[in-house]
């Protein structure tokens, strides 16, 4: 049953999962490229997962004997929501790239690549970038794991032509509710694969995964083209989409100034001689959204800036900074600590995602901080934006576009048609990314929070589902398929797993115990997560990414 990886690549090899015989069979014809036997490396590491994926298996079963719920412990979050004690099925060793297989397009066959969930992006991207190879879709924080990308939302700037990371995974390894490992795939279990993409790991176990892979170049050719006064900002951007870009996103740094950020790759004999090609990515360089304020704030409405930008540089453009959440680090020390470019370098370790993240979960500050992605209809998204600039007052605002996807959905997406059972396509969607400070009162806090869901689902929007959600559970259904949800649940045995509404839902705060309550103390709280930042070893490994010197072979 878990030995179906090893047996699969073994007999089909270097064209794992091909499953149409003729393309096999000219696999074998003069002039075709031959198919290449596992090393040795390779066949280990697939016995070593078999192994490993056969053992939680166990695990699952005996906990569905026992009639006992379990969480998945993952070793790490990117989640702002707080983390959860109980029954734990440990899947952190399933942390490899298992294997990266080339192009075979004359014979009908993509590049993918075979990746264990907690892989997380930077890793991927190194294992990739060797070979001429890069995922459609990186998600911009290099900690975030393939895992998550798939079971939980990741639309980034190429989100607009590719959709969602779990769009470009072809098939997933899944251990289901009752101990059974199945692979679901759109020719497999098709229900399952599509509903589990999204479904923050409620419908089952995601083992391994099956990534698409697309050509890589050495760099990307970045414009940034000053966007006229809102809403006109929003107009134009919907525009762009219809161009040949790569990668599409903007900022909107007021209503009076925004910027949209498009890339297309391109090879070293592209750049011009001359060019000083830009990184984001050392304690000496500029935040990236710091970078494009600069760049373009004196620029006028329909003109542009550029930089050339070495791929993965690019691609984790955002992580310094957390896009801009890591300045409010700083306003948490009350301004003891300027936001200057010295204590930006000095501080730059505790600067990246995966120690902000730490900090985020050691300060309780996620009681104050508004942290949401939301999506809306593009026709929808002006009187949005309005809303967030009257009530939240949040600035920048990060605009990211998105491509169709298939209904129904735990994807932030949504439909105009209230006709049962609805079109199988959503909406185009323009997703909003606003992150700053709210109410310190928590009453207030909650009501703000309250009113955007509310604003939300007047404009057939949604928000995805990282975050804290303030529905009732009855609110909360009223917005997705439940009848569809609980069928699968019940299908693929997975009614012991934790429901959705029950891992998104915001706890009804009860009382601290002395420890917490010392911990998220000002400063005891962002001492303690620098601290968990210096243990975990996290804060040291921006500094040793082979991803910063890698380019496309």
């Amino acid at each position: 049953m878990a030995t179906t990886l090893v047996k699969t690549y073994i007999t089909e090899s270097h064209i794992l999962l091909a499953k149409d015989k003729e393309n096999v069979q000219a696999a074998d014809r003069p002039g075709q490229p031959k198919a290449q036997g596992p090393s040795q490396a390779t066949q280990i590491s697939l016995q070593r997962h078999d192994r490993i994926v056969s053992r939680l298996a166990a695990e699952v079963q005996l906990f569905a004997e026992r009639g006992e719920r379990f969480r998945i412990s993952h070793g790490s979050s990117n989640s702002t929501r707080p983390t959860h004690t109980g029954n734990l099925l440990d899947i952190s060793p399933l942390n490899n790239v298992l294997l990266v297989s080339k192009d075979h397009s004359d014979i009908g066959l993509d590049s993918w690549c075979l990746v264990e969930p907690n892989v997380p992006m930077d890793k991927l991207v190194e294992a990739t970038l060797p070979h001429g190879l890069v995922p459609p879709v990186v998600m911009e924080f290099p900690g975030i794991t393939v895992g998550g990308g798939f079971s939980g939302t990741s639309g980034e700037s190429s989100s607009f032509r590719h959709g969602f990371f779990s769009d470009n995974v072809h098939e997933v390894e899944m251990i289901l509710g009752d101990g059974q490992v199945v692979k679901a795939s759109n020719e497999n279990h098709q229900d399952l694969f599509r509903a589990a993409a999204g479904a923050l790991g409620t419908l089952g176990i995601v083992t391994a995964l099956k990534v698409r892979l697309v050509p890589a170049k050495r760099f990307v050719h970045v414009r940034y083209s000053r966007l006229g006064s809102f809403p006109d900002a929003i107009s134009d951007l919907h525009k762009m989409k219809s161009g040949s870009f790569e990668y599409l996103d903007a900022i909107l740094y007021s209503k009076q100034h925004g910027v949209a950020i498009t890339g297309n790759l391109v090879d070293e004999e592209m750049v011009p001689g001359g060019t000083r090609i830009k990184t984001f990515s050392n304690a000496a360089d500029d935040w990236f959204y710091r970078h494009v304020r600069e760049k373009t704030s004196q620029l006028a409405p329909g003109s542009e800036a550029e930089d050339y930008v070495p791929l993965a540089e690019f691609l984790f453009r955002y992580d310094r900074g957390g896009f801009w959440v890591g300045e409010m680090g700083y306003d948490y020390f009350h301004n003891i600590i300027p936001f200057n470019g010295f204590m930006r370098w000095l501080l730059d370790d505790f600067s990246h995602t995966r120690t902000l993240y730490h900090a985020l979960h050691a300060t309780g500050v996620t009681r104050e901080l508004v942290i949401q992605d939301v999506t809306v209809p593009w026709d929808n998204a002006t009187e949005l934006i309005d809303h967030i600039s009257d009530d939240l007052e949040i600035w920048p605002l990060w605009l990211c576009p998105l491509a169709k996807a298939q209904m129904p959905t735990f994807h932030p997406m949504t439909t105009s048609s209230v006709a049962k059972p609805g079109p199988s396509t959503s909406d185009e969607m323009l997703s909003i990314g606003l992150w700053g400070w709210g109410p310190k009162k928590p009453g207030e806090f909650v009501a703000k929070n309250r009113d955007l869901e509310a604003k939300l689902e007047e404009l057939r929007g949604r928000k995805w589902l990282y975050a804290h959600m303030f529905h009732t559970e009855e609110e909360f259904w009223r917005l997705y398929n439940r009848e569809w949800y609980e069928g699968l649940r019940e299908k693929y045995h997975a009614t012991n797993l934790v429901n959705i509404y029950d891992k998104i839902r915001r706890g009804g705060g009860g009382t601290k115990n002395w420890a917490q309550t010392i911990r998220e103390m000002w400063p005891v709280g962002g001492l303690c997560g620098m601290w968990r930042a210096v243990r975990s070893g996290d804060i040291s490994l921006h500094r040793n990414a082979k991803w910063k010197w890698l380019g496309a072979s």
